[in-house]
């Protein structure tokens, strides 16, 4: 310790600011529903050539090469998204770049699941420019909060293939909580550098304070960061001499390096304010259990957190006080201990406070998920049964609910009628209801689409439809009628189904 404060009294003597380091807090576990995902295999390698009797050289053809061959970039391999490997081979990486740039923010789950389908699937890249479509994909990742999949793209893309890879990934690693990675590889290749304060930063925390200090002098002097990023790597790097010193204004955009800055320097920025991405660095166990909770909960909401980690913190200790979270936290453990109780009466006693809580929250289709098989054994009635019915509906068992619940069936047939996927000709409706339907009988698919898929790409014509999609959700019924008609033209009746049930059944919340 006193070498080093010898060293920085040194260079105070060239620059007037104080230096020191701080720790990062351990790394975030990778999120469970991409451990769970299968990972591609090595293809078999070609068989030897058979050898030859003759001693006669053959004949080399010679043909020169564009460039290197682009990366296969993915995470799930076709035979688990049920898409082929030519998805993205027709189109262009910077026309396909636009088109996922361009999506809007989608609100039902159905539509947010088959566009990460789309993000992660392991393909044949596009022609031209990949590494901007790479570069989309996981941008669009990361506005939903999926922070562990964009990652582990970013790795197979390379960090270091360009600045604005390397941006990407060192911003990641920053609101993941350990940026070991890529500050070696800024140490190793300096032209990599976002900018000063990073280079500073990593120098830190690599042990260097005396290029460290010196960077931050220099920045400082030359006005080469700005004045609130100055002050805040001073105290990163020596908070010993900021121990008495009040707290600096909390940062009304805070980038990630600032975000790690703070929390490194003991004073966190709560990221209820933050892009949902930064609610990642809430879920490790160095946050409060409310904390944690209100961070699962906008990730869960933007279709990125699976619902058992969700379960998980609502069911990990009893609620000690009352509104908000702790409402929903007891809710949904009343209603599990009902369920786990096989007590009819406590289930439609509890089953639909749980539903309403949850509901609030926009989270119907993930307690749908949860819940809705082990309700189908009961016996239900009244508003129990016609919640257990919607539940149903909205579960991935949706083409079961006819079944279970015949007579709530009979009072919605336009519902029952989406889920078989099969419209009688008498039945009518009006508004969402009557898109839905037309979806599933009368409506023609979008021309321009299917000539788009036709003409063999595929992923730009799914990706217009998801344009498509989510008009309709948000309550323009002929984009809606269109776009159920073109799903299932493309054939993805599964998301077609579960697209009009959500939209019927969640209007009011997309």
């Amino acid at each position: 310790m006193a070498a080093r404060r010898a060293l920085f009294a040194a260079v105070f003597a060239l620059f007037p600011a104080s230096y020191g380091t701080a720790q990062e807090p351990a790394p975030l576990s990778a999120i469970d529903w991409l451990d769970s995902l299968p990972r591609p295999t090595e293809p078999a390698g070609p068989s030897e050539p058979a050898a030859t009797a003759s001693a006669s050289v053959p004949g080399v053809t010679v043909t020169p090469l564009d460039g290197p061959a682009a990366r296969r970039v993915g995470l799930v391999p076709a035979d688990v998204t049920g898409l082929p490997d030519t998805l993205w081979s027709g189109s262009d990486g910077t026309a396909l770049a636009n088109r996922i740039a361009d999506l809007p923010h989608l609100r039902l789950p159905a539509l947010q699941q088959l566009a990460f389908t789309l993000m992660l699937a392991e393909a044949t890249p596009p022609a031209g420019d990949t590494a901007r479509f790479d570069l989309a994909r996981i941008d669009m990742l990361l506005s939903y909060g999926a922070l562990d999949p964009a990652m582990a793209l970013m790795a197979q893309a390379g960090m270091d293939a360009s600045r604005a890879h390397f941006a990407r990934a060192i911003d990641m690693a920053l609101i993941f909580g350990n940026a070991s990675t890529p500050c070696a590889i800024l140490r190793a290749q300096p032209a990599l550098s976002p900018g000063k304060g990073h280079d500073i930063f990593c120098a830190a925390r690599a042990g260097d304070w005396s290029t460290a200090a010196l960077l931050l002098g220099s920045a400082r002097v030359l006005e080469l960061i700005p004045d609130a990023q100055v002050t805040a790597l001073e105290r990163f790097l020596d908070p010993e001499l900021f121990e008495d010193a009040p707290d600096l204004p909390l940062p009304s955009d805070a980038d990630p390096l600032m975000f790690r800055i703070f929390a490194a320097a003991g004073q966190p920025i709560p990221t209820r304010g933050l892009p949902v991405v930064y609610a990642n660095a809430d879920l490790s166990d160095t946050a409060g259990w409310k904390t944690q909770i209100e961070a699962a909960e906008r990730l869960a909401q933007a279709g990125t957190l699976p619902g058992n980690r969700l379960l998980g913190l609502y069911s990990a200790r009893q609620a000690a006080a009352s509104g908000g979270v702790w409402d929903r936290v007891r809710a949904v453990q009343r209603f599990e201990t009902a369920l786990d109780s096989r007590s009819t009466s406590a289930v439609a006693k509890t089953l639909p406070t749980a539903w309403r809580a949850m509901g609030e929250q926009g989270l119907q289709v993930l307690f749908a998920g949860l819940f809705a098989e082990r309700l189908e054994p009961l016996v239900l009635s009244g508003a129990a049964a016609d919640i257990a019915f919607d539940l149903l509906l909205l579960s991935p068992r949706y083409e079961a609910a006819e079944t279970v619940f015949p007579a709530r069936a009979l009072r919605a047939p336009i519902h029952a009628a989406v889920a078989r996927g099969e419209v009688p000709p008498n039945l009518t409706g009006t508004g969402r209801e009557g898109a839905a339907l037309r979806g599933f009988s009368t409506a023609e698919p979008d021309p321009e689409i299917v000539a788009l898929a036709q003409s063999g790409a595929l992923g730009a014509a799914i990706l217009e439809t998801l344009n498509l999609a989510h008009s309709g959700g948000a309550g323009d019924v002929t984009a809606l009628a269109r776009a159920l008609a073109t799903l299932r033209a493309l054939g993805l009746e599964d998301v077609a189904r579960r697209t009009a049930l959500q939209a019927l059944l969640l209007e009011g919340s997309t």
